[in-house]
């Protein structure tokens, strides 16, 4: 097998699954539109790896362990172009605008699905708890696809037709799927990220739903570890994983653990009940679709990961150490 890699978005996920294959000495092109390199932070310096080749076949120079390109993934052929020679493709994307998904979404996996079809490489998806929908009880991955909003409902078509073409022979794919993101990078993007800045200052924050219902959070490192084992695990293949989490906290707890570790005291945790949401989201887009997701906050939010554990013998970071390197990452 190819020991070279292809990462498509540059967000948290994607930037710690370049880090972790650059410390295993693989050969790591990340593409985004604009093709910066926007720093491999979260994992300290990618190694020095001497006469590495970048995705056109080019020698690297000295100490640039992981390439950029510059790339539109939902053009199939320079997505194909860009496979070539890839033994993995890393699908990271992480559409943010969620009134965009339909648009952005459908044409991103047709394009992916062409390109790894193509050339051969594995598709490891970076996938959501979205797919499951409302559950009573842990989610874990022998539960259907039985979303109810148009966001779970489209990412569990989107894993749908990658299943399906894997059964079909015609690709090997594979999807990992954690809970709300933490970790560095994450910012604006996560519930508890968020309000974090403010909460260092000393300053009370607002939170979405109930704040007293257990929550799994999960490291967006150890979402990157469980990807890369799935993609270079043949027999993982073909499947959901649950990304191994930590014990699940309230919101109230996480904020609190967060700030202790930086040596602060806890804030006053404010709440945002789920009616108010939706009421705003009769005029604010956004919140129309933050409010499709409340149930997520107004219950018991919980992953069973223990089939992933128990298969990649992977156990999540600890948590103390989450939360140093999520306010380290701020």
């Amino acid at each position: 097998m190819s020991d070279r890699h292809l990462v498509i978005g540059a967000g948290p996920v994607g930037r710690h699954v370049a880090a972790v294959l650059a410390e295993r000495g693989a050969d790591v092109t990340v593409a985004t539109r604009s093709g910066r390199d926007t720093g491999l932070g979260p994992l300290g310096p990618v190694p020095d790896r001497r006469g590495a080749r970048g995705a056109a076949g080019r020698p690297r120079p000295r100490g640039e362990a992981v390439g950029h390109v510059a790339l539109d993934a939902s053009d199939a052929d320079a997505l194909t172009r860009a496979t070539e020679g890839a033994a993995v493709l890393y699908n990271c994307a992480n559409p943010g605008d969620y009134t965009q998904w339909e648009r952005t979404w459908p044409p991103l996996m047709s394009a992916v699905l062409t390109a790894v079809e193509r050339t051969g490489a594995v598709y490891a998806i970076t996938g959501n708890l979205y797919p499951y929908g409302p559950v009573d009880g842990p989610m874990h991955e022998g539960l259907p696809d039985a979303a109810t909003d148009h966001k779970g409902i489209l990412r569990a078509r989107l894993w749908g037709d990658a299943l399906a073409a894997h059964r079909a022979g015609r690709i090997r794919a594979v999807e990992v799927r954690g809970s709300d993101y933490v970790g560095p990078g994450v910012g604006a993007n996560g519930h508890v990220t968020r309000v974090l800045p403010a909460a260092l200052r000393g300053k009370a924050v607002t939170m979405m739903g109930r704040t007293d219902q257990p929550h799994t959070f999960t490291d967006v490192l150890d979402v990157a570890r469980t990807l890369v084992a799935a993609a270079l695990d043949e027999t993982a293949h073909g499947r959901v994983w649950n990304v191994p989490s930590n014990a699940p906290r309230t919101q109230v707890q996480a904020v609190t653990e967060m700030l202790a570790v930086a040596g602060k005291p806890p804030v006053r945790v404010r709440r945002v009940p789920a009616g108010a949401i939706r009421a705003s989201g009769l005029v604010v887009p956004f919140m129309r679709e933050m409010a499709d997701m409340s149930y997520q906050w107004t219950r018991p939010y919980v992953l069973d990961d223990a089939a992933a554990r128990a298969h990649f013998g992977i156990e999540p970071t600890p948590w103390e150490e989450v939360c140093r390197r999520t306010v380290a990452g701020l």
